[in-house]
């Protein structure tokens, strides 16, 4: 005789998948990660490094010691016992226990232009369509604190906020450190004449708003009312470095990699939510080992003072830090002592933000050609953002034109990474 409520009941089938790691047609990783789907937050803000070029994985986070792949560079040993990666990181190796690495990303574009398009938004590119970055998705669905911008982005453009509108557009930064001559009356323009003349712009804006519903006009007037109080904001010290002391900069490198991740550090002290470094010269057809060893010798100090102070002021815990390329390099070393574009698997760095130090999730195969355990999709770097903070990346937003979209094109958070 049975007895209990039917619905509790396991088949002999649901038992044996259950066993298995899945339970009604969903694995484990599935089911923790849709139970987390209303978790809180563990991260308020993002740092994301965008290494344009697609940046190597074997000389980078994944080495392959003895294996044909290797290359020039050594591993070494970090400050986690049994996770190493290459000699062109020897500070940041210091700040492993803080960090945390996916080394099995399975791409699908070999192409620079839809690779990063694919790795910035989680959608393939698709006609008269422009999907929004993982920043743009961030602000939407979370404010920044304060008058700064919430989304900036360093050293080059960001993808476009696309169907989410002018507000989740980046703020762009040319060159860190340096003041933006937009955000100042020119010369000979008292502040009350520039005000006069602000109010002159708004009365003329509001009369022609009314007559017109052109969202190019929302939008031109949303850029003038951000501009407007970000120039009277005392919050725009934050964006002058020279306010920090020549020994702090040095500790950074004094460079443009090394100030924009102090002035990240900086924006996010000050509640911007989304800030992107961008760095450019991965493409390493030819003499790849020289390159990387430069590449190391900027962004080595970068990350490993970030990351310090960070921890040191408790933000770290608040703060996800990102480092990401479109693809990663052939593991074979090519004629010209280069190595050429590979899809197939790639590496991931994350730090903060609730990931749990010493952390690393999947790996490659023997020579790093393909993933071996655990592949991580795109879409699942763009879902395990929105994880971390407590946003629903299956949520879906209406276009202008009224079609549904996702925030993250499919793919589940990456739960292993999280304590």
């Amino acid at each position: 005789m049975m007895t209990g409520c039917s619905g509790y009941r396991l088949s002999r089938r649901a038992a044996l998948n259950a066993a298995a790691g899945t339970f009604l047609g969903l694995s484990v990783r599935q089911l923790l990660a849709r139970a987390g789907a209303d978790r809180r937050a563990t991260a308020e803000h993002v740092i994301l490094f965008w290494n344009g070029g697609g940046m190597t994985h074997l000389d980078t986070w994944d080495p392959k010691p003895g294996r044909p792949t290797q290359g020039e560079f050594e591993p070494i040993d970090t400050s986690v016992p049994g996770v190493q990666i290459t000699e062109i990181f020897p500070r940041l190796s210091q700040q492993m226990h803080h960090c945390a690495l996916i080394r099995s990303i399975a791409g699908t574009n070999g192409d620079h232009g839809r690779a990063t398009y694919h790795l910035q938004t989680s959608y393939e590119p698709f006609p008269n369509l422009q999907h929004p970055g993982i920043g743009s998705v961030v602000v939407h669905e979370r404010e920044g604190w304060g008058d700064l911008p919430a989304y900036i982005s360093i050293s080059a453009e960001a993808p476009r906020a696309g169907y989410l509108g002018q507000r989740c557009e980046a703020y762009f930064v040319g060159r860190p450190g340096e003041r933006d001559p937009y955000l100042a009356f020119p010369a000979g323009i008292t502040q009350v004449r520039g005000n006069e003349r602000l109010e002159v712009l708004a009365r003329f804006n509001d009369r022609y708003a009314r007559r017109s519903q052109r969202p190019q006009l929302q939008a031109a007037q949303t850029s003038i009312e951000q501009a407007v109080r970000l120039m009277r904001s005392p919050a725009l010290r934050a964006f002058d470095l020279e306010e920090e002391n020549a020994a702090l900069v040095e500790r950074y490198g004094e460079n443009e990699f090394g100030r924009g991740a102090l002035l990240a550090r900086r924006l996010v002290e000050e509640g911007v939510r989304f800030v992107q470094i961008n760095r450019g010269g991965f493409d390493v057809h030819a003499n790849a080992f020289p390159a990387m060893r430069a590449h190391g010798e900027v962004m080595d100090p970068a990350l490993a003072a970030l990351i310090e102070d960070l921890a040191a002021s408790g933000l770290l815990e608040k703060t996800l830090v990102i480092m990401l390329s479109e693809f990663g390099r052939t593991p074979m070393v090519n004629k010209d002592a280069g190595r050429d574009h590979w899809a197939a698997v790639f590496s991931c760095f994350m730090a903060g933000g609730g990931v749990r130090g010493g952390t690393v999730v999947g790996s490659s195969d023997r020579n790093g050609e393909q993933p071996h355990d655990r592949p991580v999709q795109v879409p699942d770097l763009h879902a395990t953002v929105c994880y971390a903070l407590g946003i629903d990346h299956n949520k879906e937003v209406m276009t202008p034109l009224g079609r549904p979209m996702k925030l993250v094109n499919g793919g589940e958070p990456v739960v292993e990474l999280f304590g």
